[in-house]
């Protein structure tokens, strides 16, 4: 006989990984975790875009108001300030780009001699923040919103 033997082998040997109720349970517990998440994610994001486009209206007004200091009034600007203002001469800032398909900002008419009222109109991706939906600054710095409960909006 050799000295070498071989293993011993059951008719059974034990086997391993998941069963598929262990991973049933598993994927039922990351489906619960995903339910919760996800809304609380969206929610984060509106706020988050909104709180974006609340600043990107105070440095439009900011700019407005700097134009009004050349021209002596909100409805005209450029070279000897002999251009009417509308939303098409309001400035291209960073904020407007990184906003673009979210928010678009202009004046919700055109501009008088002595007021303005810049809006922020939310886009598709916004659509589901009926809480604030459009948001607006006037000369004066009061700040508006359109949506259902407004008055948090402006935090």
């Amino acid at each position: 006989m050799s000295t070498l033997q071989r293993p011993r082998q059951t008719p059974h040997t034990a086997q391993r990984g998941f069963t598929l109720v262990e991973l049933m349970i598993v994927v039922a517990i990351v489906g619960i975790l995903t339910a919760i998440a996800y809304p609380s994610y969206v929610s984060h994001m509106q706020k988050t875009r909104r709180a974006t486009a609340a600043g990107c209206l105070m440095e439009l007004a900011q700019w407005t108001e700097r134009n009004y200091t050349t021209c002596l009034a909100y409805n005209r600007t450029g070279a000897g300030c002999a251009t009417a203002l509308t939303s098409a001469e309001l400035p291209n800032l960073t904020c407007r780009t990184d906003l673009a398909g979210i928010y678009t900002f202009g004046y919700s008419a055109n501009p008088s001699a002595t007021a303005y009222i810049l809006q922020a109109v939310p886009g598709a991706p916004q659509a589901g923040d009926t809480a604030c939906a459009t948001l607006t600054l006037n000369q004066a710095g009061a700040k508006g919103a359109s949506g259902t409960t407004p008055a948090g909006c402006w935090r």
